[in-house]
């Protein structure tokens, strides 16, 4: 039985409920629907005031100097630990700006060491324990000048994987981890 990301009559059903109809034609939910066309994002880095623009996928594969200089912008901005980020990541972010449009990602959170989780954890029970951010298959943005709810929505709509919205903060969790949000 076809799922509602498989099936484009559910999809679009569940998108016209969402309020994101225009997603319906604009958005491959598939990342293997996108083939071998170059893949790109942008990111600033709200702590850091780092910026980067970059082509992370071309001609059918990931490029490794992309994703490093990527993990690289992405790191613990408290300890300046690295971490090889998940290329699915940035697929997701990719697919979400088809969605609701290019522009940069504000990077409020992305890859953290143990101990800074630990720390966090100290200071706030929402923190995770075994959070995705320690693996490099997290990231918390906002889309600059984009409405958070509706990236919210948008990323809830592709189901690849974990969406968390934080409204009074603005920013929308995205992980890929199981499919799963709050």
């Amino acid at each position: 039985m076809p799922t509602a990301v498989d099936d484009p009559t559910a999809r679009r059903r569940a998108l016209r409920f969402l309020g994101l109809a225009s997603l319906s034609l604009a958005l491959p939910f598939a990342p293997a629907a996108w083939a071998a066309a170059p893949r790109s994002i942008s990111l600033y880095h709200t702590h850091t005031g780092e910026q980067l623009s970059i082509v992370y996928y071309e001609g059918g594969n990931y490029v490794p100097g992309a994703i490093a200089e990527l993990s690289t912008l992405l790191r613990d901005f408290r300890t300046g630990d690295v971490c090889e980020f998940d290329p699915a990541l940035f697929d997701t972010l990719h697919a979400l700006n088809l969605a609701c449009g290019d522009g940069a990602y504000e990077v409020v959170s992305a890859f953290r060491s143990k101990s800074t989780n630990q720390m966090l954890r100290r200071q706030s029970r929402r923190v995770a324990t075994n959070s995705l951010h320690v693996e490099g298959r997290a990231i918390d943005v906002r889309l600059s000048g984009g409405n958070t709810r509706r990236l919210r929505d948008a990323a809830l709509a592709l189901r690849q994987g974990g969406v968390g919205y934080y409204a009074r903060s603005n920013f929308v969790h995205l992980d890929t981890g199981p499919v799963r949000s709050w």
